[in-house]
């Protein structure tokens, strides 16, 4: 009976983390391969391989949180998905729906499309510095937990954070000096 016991625990606090990260499962799964569904099936995985590691998981943690641990795991399903698929993300700008207030036509389509700009220089980042910035800024992860889910030092995470920032300034400042006609061309490509 106390065996039985043990599991009824097990999936109650497994239900609890599963309600507890679900959404920054499937925000990091979206942002890292651009469609829903596949983002789905992403979260879905995920969950289900930190189900069969779960008990485990939580001996090891030591009470530490269990998100970075999560993210780890979505992080090498994200991998394996463009390894077998041999695929790039593409954020679709319908879907993003971060302009939620009322604004001018003229207004929100220069958010919009300075919000492609964006979207599409964090997709031109090289993969662990996309990663870095999805969990800071999509997921609102510290250093500390960025550098467990990456397998990382918290001053590697610190550092690869910060060239991701510049390097993606970079890249949106290159565009913008290179014009109107410029960006033009490269949004008709």
């Amino acid at each position: 009976m106390g065996e039985t016991a043990d599991k009824r625990r097990l999936d109650a606090d497994f239900t609890e983390l599963y309600k507890a990260h679900l959404r920054d499962v499937y925000s990091y799964a979206y942002y890292r391969v651009g469609d829903h569904h596949d983002a789905e099936d992403l979260t879905e995985q995920t969950f289900l391989q930190a189900y069969r590691h779960f008990e485990r998981a939580q001996r090891e943690s030591d009470g530490r949180p269990l998100r970075p641990w999560l993210i780890r795991i979505a992080h090498n399903l994200a991998a394996n998905y463009y390894r077998d698929r041999s695929r790039r993300p593409q954020t679709h700008l319908e879907d993003a729906a971060i302009l939620s207030a009322p604004h001018d036509t003229e207004t929100l389509v220069e958010g919009r499309q300075e919000l492609q700009h964006v979207l599409e220089g964090v997709a031109a980042l090289p993969d662990d510095r996309r990663e870095a910035l999805i969990m800071r800024f999509a997921l609102g992860m510290d250093n500390r937990e960025i550098a467990r889910a990456l397998d990382r030092s918290e001053g590697a995470t610190k550092v690869l954070i910060h060239r991701a920032i510049k390097q993606l300034e970079k890249g949106l400042e290159e565009r913008q000096a290179a014009g109107p006609a410029a960006r033009e061309a490269g949004d008709e490509r």
